[in-house]
């Protein structure tokens, strides 16, 4: 068995750029690349939301998270992948964490939208570039273009900001460092509407208190892919 080792602490400044960064490209891609692709293509914004949040977003990121990596394996830092990503098996008390943290992020989400449609029948719910419209047979083909870009997104935050991220704000920051990690990536979508971002925080502090609680990612991850893969297919098909 590979020796567990404790990977360098992430201090508050560099956190703040990691976030911050995610935070401008994330503001570029809704904000220039989207509307020029859209433009541009004459096709859904939704398709475009693809394409600018993989290219402008997630890739980025990935190389980032994998620079952190390389950079604790040339330190010596860095011991078994499955440790220091927190990759471990998933035992029956992760898998309650998993299934109540999902639980309670969905009700909680419910109960913020409940409050903005008490405030406002016409709260924005859905920025414009990601607004899905029921599918009809023609365009089921969006569901394929989908299923890559959802993987891609779940598994690749949870890889980043839970996976590499988080176990070195436990160190820097103890006991708060989820809290730390939910407030940076939170604070990473501001770019969308101030209705969207109340209805992002039961995930935000949610996924990143079972991430810490467990010690493991993949209850993270499961939160992640079961809140956005069962949201996007209910709009898709209609189900509001």
């Amino acid at each position: 068995m590979s020796e567990v080792k404790s990977p360098p602490p992430l201090c508050l400044g560099i956190t703040t750029v990691l976030f911050g960064g995610a935070a401008l490209l994330l503001l570029f891609a809704t904000r220039v690349a989207v509307p020029a692709l859209t433009s541009f293509a004459g096709t859904d914004p939704v398709m475009m939301w693809f394409v600018a949040a993989t290219v402008c977003l997630f890739i980025p990121m990935l190389l980032a998270g994998a620079w952190l990596l390389f950079a604790e394996m040339g330190s010596g830092a860095l011991g078994s992948w499955q440790d220091r990503l927190h990759l471990q098996p998933m035992s029956g008390r992760d898998l309650l964490w998993a299934l109540g943290g999902l639980v309670a992020v969905a009700l909680l989400t419910v109960g913020c939208v409940a409050i903005l449609r008490a405030l406002s029948r016409e709260a924005g719910l859905q920025p414009s570039f990601m607004t899905v419209k029921p599918l009809t047979p023609g365009r089921y083909w969006i569901l394929a273009a989908w299923l890559p870009f959802f993987v891609l997104n779940f598994l690749g935050e949870e890889f980043v900001w839970r996976g590499v991220v988080l176990p070195r704000q436990e160190v820097a920051f103890g006991g708060g460092a989820w809290l730390v990690n939910a407030t940076g990536w939170w604070l990473m979508h501001l770019a969308f509407p101030w209705q969207v971002l109340l209805t992002l925080l039961p995930t935000a502090l949610v996924v990143r208190y079972v991430a810490q609680r467990t010690r493991n990612t993949w209850p993270g991850v499961i939160i992640h892919a079961g809140l956005n893969g069962s949201g996007f297919l209910v709009l898709a098909f209609g189900l509001t």
